[in-house]
């Protein structure tokens, strides 16, 4: 494989690096060649022949000359009965290898590829295919003499005539043992030089090679069902190694295929393409001759005159012309097409147009909170945040989505965990680096973009499943920058159904915003889970389909770039939104990322270990798909199956794998797409045996992929964030023992006569302020959401967190100054003349202890009733959670205005307060039970459930109260309604304890029910 070369049109830090795969050098056959030759016939004839003549010679006939009687049983076991045994062993082992030796001689001269194994003779076969191997060295020899004699074996019809080859998917299988590698390899160059010198015979002017008799060709169709041929797998199968992709890439580059374009990268063939094979490719599919033959139609032997006219004219040229020529048309070549991946082309006046996220200072307070969450406004001097989370939108919506439902489980395992206890609704302020991640995390997160690509897939396969069609394969999709949405198929695949429409050509689908915004939730499976953002390109954000790779993704570089590519690919196949079940194996990883997706993500100590994992899965997956009758795991996402979702299994390999791992892993993966497991394995040096696309993570920051097409602003997750955003995940896990969930608020306030604030905001219920002007204009909704994001957040808010919540789609510096000073203004001064808006050392906007909102006096009340004051008094205990409550009117801003507020969505405040107000009713419960005031209880439970209606421990508490007041009738009321409120999953395992204590019957009334 050739070495890539930087360039740079200014000579310093290397540029984009383009390889251009060069021919494998012909090797030249040596004396010590024909020693070999002549050394494997005398073995073979040694062994063929000798062994049973001396046999005959030696022992005779082994067996008995009539049918043995029981007497003969019963003799004495002699030296020569011993003799007689061994020779009948030694008789099979010859006739098995005589066996081998056959199919290795057959396969060798009729150009079948790899042979069948003879069963049970594995060294056997080993040996003979390397005597036969080593014996072709004669048969090169003999081919410079004799012309055609290299093709004994294909027959006299097929030296003149052949048929143009339907190109038929059999993934060629990678041999697992270096031997049979390396015999395969000498078989092939000896053919391959065999073919050249008979070649060199035929030619009359002793220089040009005749295009037209000794050439063989390869037409590529359809895959009809299956996956695209690659060069790698004509090559495996028809010159017996993948890697000589080179040699067919050079015969055919830059030559005008039927439907006018050309092979400018070697990732790149079509359906319809014809190929100039090596003279020592073999196989049925492949011809001698483009002539006239029955059952091939004229216009395809048509085409292959006119591809072979071609060849002549490309050789002309570069004789004359030379190399540098050449190399000229090359580069002219891919500038015109960009490979096998293409930027797809932009709408002209897109929804959102190319200038979103720059909103102007007039039209800032009445932007629109519809964005792509790409937040571009400039960083401002001491607000620097990690901008490899920044800029990866839906990477930060995934990790901020799971980061948030961790949160929650965390609350709700911390409050119904223990008994007897409250262990809190406070989850854990980040600090440091932590913080700086979480503030990136919500500056980068488009989840609105996230959303509308999951209702776009899952609304095709939908429309796809209704009209009975498959999905296509989709190798990649492309995220606009005016927010539309394009599908790179593998292959054409007809009109898409509406609202898509086809993009630039056949291979595109496209869907706009505007329509994806139309669509609604269904409950059919993720079609493509496997979607992964690489990078961006063109302002078009690339998404790598790696379940639909035919093969193994390589990836190089070095091992600090590769690990930031892996850790993101990872971390968001993990907690993305577009997919539903999944398996990531990650393997040479340094950081442990399992935090981030516990079920999804799994690591393995080695690659031993991945090979056990793969060869057992693939073998599963192969026998499960041909159980349930479908092609592919695509097929079972769509229609009746749909159900079954057959999950991905994504294999991201980081540590580079031997040569010979590699090989195994190759040939796991060569079937892998259709069984729906994809493989991403790094190398250091560029070089993996069998990878089927290759790319490279330069020092600057650049994917590159040149036989792609390829050049992307890499995504990445660099290990100091990787571990900033693991320490988020592990610091919200309700596991996490004593560091979960506490009961002490990050900010208390003074509740008694004197700690009267300067500014109060009521938040729970109707949002109201009392103590400031209502700000006059258009400003008044941005300064009061302003206010209500400050106020949620006591420990601080970054500004560019600040303005990301009130602009999602991105705004100007200054836009963003102009309002923070305009609220600081607004909220005024405390009397001592400091601004009530403050600044803390890490640069986040802080609101002075004079400015209050009713959920931290809320908060304070029943920290001071449970933990302070109310301790050691029953009178200000049942006082201060009387009071707490009262301050319940609603849920949190309850009348804001649509479209606005959103950030909220990024919240867990949903899940806190519901739990603060259920923690307050049970408290004042409690109180109240304590002197037998059941009335009173009931009365605080029922005031609480109007906050939390579906928290376990109040509907538990009300039983207990309801029973205390012996009414039984109510109780069984009660209880049915707990019956019919759980509807198909049944009561939670403490409430049916709870009511087989206190109502025995309960279960009889819930059945007649």
């Amino acid at each position: 494989m050739a070495r890539r070369t930087n360039s740079s049109p200014t000579g310093g830090s290397p540029g984009p690096r383009n390889r251009t795969p060069q021919p494998l050098p012909r090797r030249r056959r040596t004396f010590g060649d024909f020693v070999k030759a002549f050394g494997a016939l005398v073995a073979l004839l040694v062994l063929l022949v000798g062994v049973p003549g001396a046999l005959v010679a030696v022992v005779g006939w082994p067996l008995p000359h009539g049918t043995p009687s029981l007497d003969w049983l019963q003799q004495e076991i002699t030296v020569g009965t011993f003799l007689h045994v061994l020779t009948v062993l030694v008789w099979l082992a010859w006739a098995q290898f005589a066996a081998c030796v056959l199919v290795e001689m057959k396969a060798a001269l009729s150009g079948v590829g790899l042979p069948n194994r003879v069963p049970g003779a594995g060294p056997s076969q080993l040996l003979a295919r390397q005597l036969v191997a080593a014996l072709l060295l004669v048969g090169a020899a003999a081919a410079s003499f004799a012309p055609g004699l290299s093709q004994l074996g294909q027959g006299l019809e097929g030296s003149r005539h052949g048929s143009v080859a339907a190109a038929r998917h059999t993934p060629g299988g990678l041999l697992g043992q270096q031997q049979e590698r390396t015999a395969a390899d000498a078989a092939a160059a000896v053919a391959e030089q065999a073919d050249a010198a008979s070649r060199a015979a035929s030619r009359p002017d002793g220089g040009a090679s005749a295009r037209h008799g000794d050439t063989k060709y390869y037409r590529i169709q359809p895959p009809e069902g299956r996956h695209h041929d690659s060069l790698w797998e004509i090559a495996q199968r028809h010159l017996g190694d993948g890697r000589r992709y080179k040699e067919i890439y050079e015969l055919n580059k830059d030559r005008t295929q039927p439907d006018g374009s050309k092979l400018s990268e070697a990732s790149l063939i079509r359906p319809g393409w014809i190929m100039e094979m090596p003279g020592d490719a073999h196989g049925g599919e492949l011809v001698e001759m483009p002539d006239a033959k029955p059952g091939i139609p004229e216009q395809v032997q048509q085409q292959i005159h006119d591809y072979a006219k071609t060849g002549d004219h490309r050789q002309a040229d570069g004789e004359q012309g030379g190399g540098a020529g050449r190399q000229s048309g090359r580069n002219d070549q891919v500038d015109r097409d960009t490979g096998h991946f293409r930027v797809p082309q932009q709408r002209a006046g897109g929804d959102h147009g190319q200038e979103r996220g720059r909103a102007s200072a007039e039209e800032a307070s009445a932007d629109s909170h519809h964005g792509q969450g790409s937040h571009a406004a400039s960083d401002g001097s001491g607000f620097g945040l990690p901008e490899a989370l920044v800029g990866a939108p839906l990477l930060a919506a995934g990790l901020l989505g799971a980061l948030g439902r961790r949160r929650r489980q965390a609350l709700w395992q911390s409050a119904l965990g223990a008994v007897g206890e409250r262990r809190g609704t406070e989850p854990p302020v980040p600090t440091g680096s932590a913080a700086d991640a979480q503030d990136a995390l919500l500056v980068g997160a488009d989840p609105e973009g996230v959303r509308l690509l999951d209702l776009s897939l899952r609304g095709l396969a939908a429309a796809l499943a209704a009209e009975s069609r498959p999905l296509p394969t989709v190798y990649a999709a492309w995220l606009g920058g005016n927010g539309d949405l394009h599908l790179q198929l593998a292959q054409p695949a007809g009109k898409p159904p509406a609202p898509w429409q086809l993009g630039q050509d056949q291979t595109f689908w496209m869907l706009a915003r505007a329509d994806a915004e139309r669509y609604e939730e269904t409950d059919t499976a993720a079609p493509y889970p496997g979607l992964v953002s690489l990078g961006t390109m063109d302002d078009s954000r690339l998404l790598l389909n790696l379940e639909a790779v035919p093969g193994i993704v390589s990836l190089s570089g070095s091992a600090a770039d590769r690990a930031g590519v892996f850790a993101s690919v990872a971390a968001e196949l993990a907690t993305n939104g577009w997919s539903d079940r999944m398996t990531i194996t990650l393997v040479g990883f340094g950081e442990d990322l399992t935090p981030l997706a516990p079920n999804r993500l799994r690591h393995l100590d080695d690659v031993e270990a991945l090979m056990e994992t793969m060869e057992a899965e693939t073998r599963q997956r192969r026998g499960a798909l041909g159980a349930a009758g479908h092609d592919s795991v695509l097929t079972g996402r769509t229609g009746p199956a749909q159900h079954t979702r057959w999950a991905p299994h994504l294999v991201l390999l980081a540590a580079e794998p031997s040569s010979a791992d590699a090989l195994r892993l190759a040939e796991l993966a060569s079937d892998a797409a259709r069984l729906g497991i994809g493989c991403l394995v790094g190398t250091e040096s560029g070089e993996l045996p069998g990878a089927a696309w290759e790319m490279e993570i330069t020092g600057e920051g650049k994917l590159l992929a040149p036989l792609l097409g390829l050049e992307l602003d890499a995504q990445m997750l660099p290990v100091a964030q990787q571990r900033a955003v693991v320490e988020l995940f592990v610091e919200a896990d309700p596991e996490g023992g004593p560091d979960g969930p506490n009961d002490s608020p990050p900010f208390l306030v003074d509740v008694s006569e004197q700690g009267r604030p300067a500014v109060y905001a009521r938040l729970v219920g109707a949002y109201e302020i009392i103590g400031l002007e209502t700000p006059e204009g258009e400003r008044s909704p941005l300064l009061h959401e302003a206010l209500a994001l400050l106020l949620l957040h006591r420990e601080g808010v970054h500004p560019r967190v600040l303005s990301s919540a009130l602009w999602p789609r991105g705004v100007t510096d200054d836009v963003r100054d102009a309002l923070v000073e305009r609220l600081r203004g607004w909220l005024g001064d405390d009397p001592d003349g400091t601004p009530r808006l403050g600044t803390d050392a890490t640069g986040r906007l802080t609101l002075a202890k004079s400015v209050v909102s009713d959920l931290d006096v809320l908060r304070s009340l029943y920290h001071e009733a449970t933990q302070g004051k109310g301790v050691d008094s029953r009178v200000v205990r049942g006082r201060l959670l009387t009071d707490a409550l009262v301050l319940v009117r609603g849920p949190l801003l309850a009348d804001r205005p649509e479209g606005r507020y959103g950030w909220l969505t990024h919240e867990i405040i949903d899940a806190r307060l519901p739990l603060l107000v259920a923690d307050i009713g049970l408290a004042l419960s409690a109180f109240h039970l304590e002197k037998g005031r059941a009335e009173k209880a009931i009365e605080a439970l029922n005031a609480s459930m109007n906050s939390a209606p579906t928290d376990e421990r109040l509907w538990n508490e009300l039983l207990r109260a309801t029973h205390a007041t012996g009414d039984e009738d109510e109780v069984k009321r009660l209880a049915a309604d707990l019956v019919a409120r759980s509807g198909a999953r049944g009561l939670p395992p403490r409430t049916e304890a709870l009511l087989d204590e206190l109502l025995p019957t309960w279960r009889s009334g819930a059945a007649v029910g």
